[in-house]
């Protein structure tokens, strides 16, 4: 699928279609500001000059986002929002990569919904309610990420058991419905047994 941001579509068009696409596979509903957003959030992390994508540093998005709740104005919203917009990012398209390690998906789940919520708080931000929606969704527009990345070919080793690992992790109906069409059904009660 990721023929079609080969040929002569614009990042927009194309993670459009495939925000809106994945969305309507996952039965997620969101406000058309919410969906604009990530489709804004995407695009602008492929055409970003240096191609970085997110703004990762080699500051820890924790110790970012304890800053950003110390700030004020608009330099708190933007370190929020890059906090927010980052563990979206990773979680989405780099889930598998964060099992096993110090700072796993949780974590990030964590700080990238906090982080929103805290944008949702404030009365000047106009996006406040979009904000809303992506902490109350995070995993769930993860899971939209992680389909497009899917999709795009940008997550080619895929493996039953690290799917079923962070279904664990998250409860991911995306992850539920991938693994179930395998042949696997998810049971929690299993983790009980193994420790």
């Amino acid at each position: 699928m990721a023929e079609g941001l080969l040929s002569n579509e614009s990042p927009l068009e194309f993670f459009k279609e495939q925000v809106e696409g994945a969305m309507e596979r996952q039965h997620l509903k969101t406000s058309v500001w919410t969906s604009y957003y990530i489709v804004q959030m995407l695009a602008g992390y492929v055409t970003r000059r240096d191609h970085a994508a997110p703004p990762l540093d080699d500051e820890p998005l924790g110790v970012r986002l304890a800053r950003a709740m110390h700030a004020e104005g608009a330099v708190q919203r933007e370190e929020l929002r890059s906090v927010g917009d980052s563990s979206l990012f990773l979680v989405g398209f780099f889930a598998d990569s964060l099992n096993r390690r110090l700072a796993d998906i949780d974590y990030y789940i964590s700080l990238g919904g906090s982080a929103y919520g805290r944008l949702a708080q404030s009365d000047e931000d106009a996006f406040a309610d979009v904000f809303g929606e992506m902490a109350s969704k995070f995993v769930p527009l993860a899971d939209v990420l992680a389909e497009v990345s899917e999709r795009a070919a940008l997550n080619r080793n895929i493996d039953l058991l690290r799917v079923y690992e962070r279904w664990l992790r998250t409860g991911s109906p995306r992850d539920s419905d991938w693994l179930t069409e395998r042949g696997i059904v998810p049971n929690r009660s299993v983790t009980h047994r193994l420790q």
